[in-house]
C-alpha cells in the first residue's frame, strides 16, 4: 500500500481491543514525522485505525498498562461525561483569556454557533431522535468548529459521535461510531475509549427513559484517522507495554472494573477539590 496503512483491531471488551490495536500498530504502522517532534526525536509510528469493541461493558474493562492511574481515569471520565471542567474553557472573544480551547463535554452538550441564540445539547438531540426513530441514520454529534479550530493552537481531536439502534430478539442495542482525527494510541486512547463508552451508556439510558423501552449497549467502533505512538516515548512503550505482553498473561494485565469501581468512585471528592483549585 502507498500511504498510511489502514489497520483494524477488535476485542470482546475495552482492554482486549485496546491492547490488540497497539500490537497491530506496533507491528504494521508506518514511520512518519509529527508537528511536535524535537530534532533528536525518531519518527512516530502511525496508522489509520478502526477498533471494534463487541461488548463495551464486558469485563475485564481496565488495562493495567494504560499510562495513568485509576484516579486519572475517573477524573477524565467525569470531565467527558459530566462536564466538571467546562468552566475552564476560554472566552473566544477575550484575547487575554488563556484557558482551554474546549472540552469534549462542552462541545457535545453545549455546542454554540456565533450569531445564534442558545446552545445545542447534541447528546439530548441524539437521544430524542433515536427514542422516536430508532433506526435513524441522522443521530450524530460533532465537535469541530470550522470558524475556530482551523486556526487555534489545540483543536479538538474527537470529531464526531454517531449512534443507531438495532433490535435483536426483541432487545434494543445502541451502537456507537466514534471518530478521532488524531489519537495518541498509547497515552490517550484507552482513557478516551473508556470515557466514551460511559457516554454511550448515558445515551442508552436517556433513550430508554424517553422511549419507555430497555436499551442495552451494542458494539462500539473507535475510528482514528491518525492512530499513533510518538517517537519521543517509543522506547518506553516497547519496554513497558510490549515487554509486559511477554511477561504476564491477559488476566494479570487487566482489572475488572467491578472490582475497582469503589476505589474510583471514592476519588470523586478529591477530584472535585482539585478542579476547584484549578478554577482559582
Amino acid at each position: 500500500m502507498n500511504g498510511i496503512p489502514v489497520l483494524t483491531a477488535s476485542g470482546n471488551g475495552i482492554a482486549e481491543a485496546w491492547e490488540n490495536s497497539l500490537v497491530a500498530l506496533y507491528e504494521h504502522g508506518c514511520d512518519i514525522k509529527t508537528m511536535y517532534d524535537r530534532p533528536e526525536d525518531p519518527p512516530s509510528k502511525d496508522s489509520t485505525m478502526m477498533i471494534t469493541i463487541e461488548n463495551p461493558l464486558a469485563e475485564p474493562m481496565i488495562h493495567k498498562d494504560f499510562p495513568g492511574g485509576l484516579e486519572d481515569l475517573q477524573e477524565y471520565t467525569m470531565e467527558v461525561v459530566e462536564g466538571i471542567k467546562n468552566h475552564l474553557v476560554r472566552d473566544q472573544n477575550d484575547p487575554e483569556d488563556t484557558r482551554w480551547e474546549y472540552t469534549y463535554n462542552e462541545r457535545l452538550f453545549k455546542y454554540n454557533v456565533p450569531g445564534l441564540d442558545g446552545v445545542f445539547d447534541q447528546i439530548e438531540i441524539i437521544a430524542a431522535k433515536l427514542a422516536k426513530t430508532p433506526y435513524s441514520r441522522r443521530a450524530q454529534a460533532i465537535t469541530w468548529k470550522v470558524w475556530e479550530d482551523n486556526s487555534c493552537y489545540d483543536p479538538a481531536c474527537l470529531q464526531s459521535i454517531w449512534c443507531r439502534i438495532t433490535t435483536e430478539n426483541d432487545i434494543n442495542y445502541l451502537n456507537a461510531n466514534i471518530r478521532f482525527r488524531s489519537n495518541d494510541a498509547y497515552k490517550a486512547a484507552f482513557m478516551n475509549i473508556f470515557a466514551l463508552v460511559q457516554l454511550q451508556k448515558k445515551i442508552a439510558e436517556r433513550i430508554a427513559e424517553l422511549s419507555g423501552k430497555e436499551v442495552r449497549l451494542g458494539r462500539y467502533v473507535h475510528f482514528a484517522d491518525s492512530y499513533h505512538i510518538y517517537g519521543s516515548y517509543f522506547n518506553e512503550f516497547k519496554g513497558r507495554f510490549i515487554g509486559g505482553l511477554e511477561k504476564r498473561n491477559f488476566e494479570d494485565r487487566t482489572y475488572n472494573y467491578a472490582d475497582i469501581k469503589d476505589i474510583m468512585d471514592d476519588a470523586r471528592p478529591m477530584i472535585m477539590q482539585k478542579v476547584a483549585e484549578m478554577s482559582k
